[in-house]
């Protein structure tokens, strides 16, 4: 099942489903079906998540350590994590500002994660049952200013440093999918989520061990190696198998 965050033609906002070439709309997210229906060229997807909190897992896998200059030979012992606030969120074919403050502008592909329900001291056996569904994101970085910042908000939390989408799918196994980014139709990132260092199990149940998540919330799982700088006028996409393409572009400087 594919969930989606839509602007109908008139501009308002609603939930839905897609099927084929429409989107059955919803009184909310999982809500019952309202009877309207919606041609899917005809609306504008947006985010599909409305979360308190964006979770965030950094290096997670070997080859992108190894490429940030890490030391490959003793991995971390548990998920190293990060934030990124809501006014983050991007829609899927944003056009995403160059952003003034930074020289370095890097994405990142990730496979993410929905939460369905509130998830607090989870077992990592258990930590599937809580999560609505997955889908694509971008995980954007001022490189620059991750390295000479005290945090890393501004590097990563910036407005539109996270976009999202197109879809939510509920049906989906994530032990071992396909990821791969492309920036202007050229394979940049190219990798499966069976080489994570810590599964999807593992990052919920760690997570949820301090931190309550609460439904909406979403989880990036990390990136692969490939990642790398954008520039003004470039489009870059992320696929997930099983779910789709979440396209950007990147736009003038603001």
């Amino acid at each position: 099942m594919k969930i989606v965050r839509f602007a109908a033609p008139k501009g308002s906002i609603h939930w839905g489903i897609v099927e084929e070439n429409e989107v059955k709309e919803t009184e909310g997210l999982l809500g019952s079906f309202t009877g309207k229906k919606f041609v899917l060229s005809e609306v504008r997807l947006l985010a599909p998540v409305e979360p308190s909190k964006i979770v965030c897992v950094g290096k997670n896998y070997v080859d992108h350590i190894e490429e940030m200059d890490g030391d490959v030979s003793s991995l971390p012992k548990e998920p190293g994590l990060f934030l990124k606030a809501p006014n983050a969120l991007a829609d899927p074919e944003d056009i995403i500002p160059y952003p003034a403050f930074t020289k370095e502008f890097h994405y990142e592909g990730e496979l993410a994660v929905v939460i369905a329900k509130p998830m607090k001291e989870v077992p990592e056996d258990e930590a599937l049952n809580y999560v609505l569904g997955y889908t694509c994101a971008f995980d954007l970085t001022a490189r620059d200013a991750q390295r000479e910042d005290l945090q890393w908000i501004r590097a990563k939390s910036a407005d539109k440093f996270c976009p999202i989408g197109p879809w939510i799918e509920t049906r989906l196994d994530p032990t071992d999918l396909g990821i791969k980014t492309e920036v202007n139709g050229q394979i940049r990132q190219n990798s499966r989520t069976s080489l994570m260092i810590f599964s999807v199990r593992k990052i919920l149940s760690y997570i949820s061990s301090f931190m309550t998540l609460f439904p909406g919330d979403v989880v990036l799982t990390g990136t692969p190696s490939g990642v790398g700088e954008l520039h003004r006028g470039d489009v870059a996409s992320v696929t997930v198998e099983g779910i789709g393409a979440l396209k950007i572009s990147i736009g003038s400087q603001k």
